[in-house]
């Protein structure tokens, strides 16, 4: 026989506990100034353990799964009909091998049976407590580790699917930006979390135009990315060589209004980069004003109109500037202004604005990789909103 096995280990600590509560009943008695014989004792706690605990088992599963107080009140009911009959084989057992005194059967059973039936009440009640709070504890961890594991799966398929979205948002901006000689334009997107409500976008119009924008929709995550999809969708269907920013700006705004939700508008900016007439015809629909850099001077292009999907019927005006060689024009989303240092204070535009001056030299490319890499740390990389950058430089 293995005295290691699981069932050997459980009865020896069963016989742990008797012997303990032996001592404890024993104890009691002498508190009480009674005369107890210790082995009757001891022979009483281990009959009365051995023989309720097999039957509390089996009997168990009559209760276990009933409410409180109905498992108690028939565990009790249980016991008004068990415990004499453990009390009687247990004093039979202790009357053949260590009996108190020199007595009956019948009179050790008559004389003993308050102390014992109580002593065998107490130990049933003990044990039943025991257990049904452990099941009560087993179930409930039980619970919450199918809780936990169900919530972790979905949590799982939510972080898939949003970055199977972001693979989509990623795809639908352009994976090559046009270029054509004189001009250099170079972008970047960095949303706040795994989507995002920001959209750039640059459009060959011609041999010699590119369309080219920027767009905040309000919000982040999976709605933002939603309505942005829309707006890019909209756009890419709208803009033509032919079509005016303020045009673009009117119908997108149109289409918008009809689909959009309550509450819910797109900051947007639209211009045409001509590279013959080296010029930029842009409207702006509320979105942040681009600075222009040029001759060392720095400024807003502050001309715009009412963001898009609130006023329907909203007319866009359009303006121009010349780009000489050596400007540089930035476009860019409040996620870059707003982006803010561990003690709270922005980058803001005054910070484009003197990087700008600073790099005013550098390749569209260079200063778009070198600006984002500035705000970046510039925050620690906790970026409160999407952030989105376009650089034109004109060489």
């Amino acid at each position: 026989m293995n005295v290691k096995s699981p069932a050997m280990v459980r009865f020896f600590r069963r016989q742990s506990l008797f012997v303990a509560f032996s001592a404890i009943a024993g104890a009691v008695f002498w508190a009480n100034g009674q005369q107890a014989n210790p082995m009757s004792v001891l022979l009483y706690s281990l009959c009365i353990g051995n023989l309720t605990m097999p039957v509390m088992e089996r009997l168990h599963r009559l209760y276990a799964e009933k409410l409180f107080p109905y498992d108690l009140l028939l565990f009790l009911l249980l016991m008004v009909f068990l415990v004499p009959l453990i009390y009687v084989v247990s004093s039979a057992i202790v009357w053949q091998l260590a009996p108190p005194s020199p007595q009956t059967l019948s009179h050790l059973i008559m004389s003993q049976w308050k102390p014992s039936i109580l002593i065998t009440f107490l130990f049933s009640l003990t044990i039943f407590l025991f257990r049904s709070s452990r099941d009560r504890l087993e179930r409930r961890n039980l619970e919450l580790q199918e809780t936990i594991d169900s919530g972790a799966a979905r949590f799982e398929l939510q972080t898939q699917e949003l970055e199977r979205a972001r693979e989509i948002q990623q795809s639908l901006l352009p994976k090559e930006i046009p270029q054509l000689p004189g001009f250099g334009v170079a972008g970047v997107w960095q949303p706040a979390n795994t989507v995002g409500g920001d959209y750039y976008d640059v459009l060959r119009l011609g041999e010699h135009k590119l369309g080219i924008c920027i767009a905040d929709v309000v919000g982040k995550g999976v709605s933002a990315a939603l309505l942005m999809a829309n707006v890019q969708a909209a756009v890419r269907a709208i803009a033509s060589e032919f079509e005016s920013p303020s045009s673009v700006c009117a119908k997108v705004n149109s289409l918008l209004h009809e689909n959009i939700a309550t509450g819910k508008f797109v900051t947007f900016f639209y211009g045409i980069l001509d590279t013959r007439a080296r010029s930029f015809q842009f409207s702006n629909a509320g979105h942040l004003y681009p600075v222009l850099v040029s001759d060392g001077i720095a400024r807003s292009l502050e001309q715009g109109g009412a963001v898009l999907g609130v006023f329907p019927s909203w007319k866009y005006e359009d303006s121009v500037i010349e780009l000489r060689p050596g400007d540089r024009l930035l476009l860019f989303t409040d996620g870059i202004t707003e982006a803010a240092d561990a003690q709270g204070r922005e980058f803001d535009e005054a910070g484009i604005v003197a990087f700008a001056l600073a790099h005013s030299a550098l390749s569209a490319k260079e200063m778009n990789r070198r600006l984002i890499a500035e705000v970046t740390s510039y925050c620690n990389a906790h970026f409160q909103d999407d952030a989105t950058l376009l650089v034109i430089a004109s060489d």
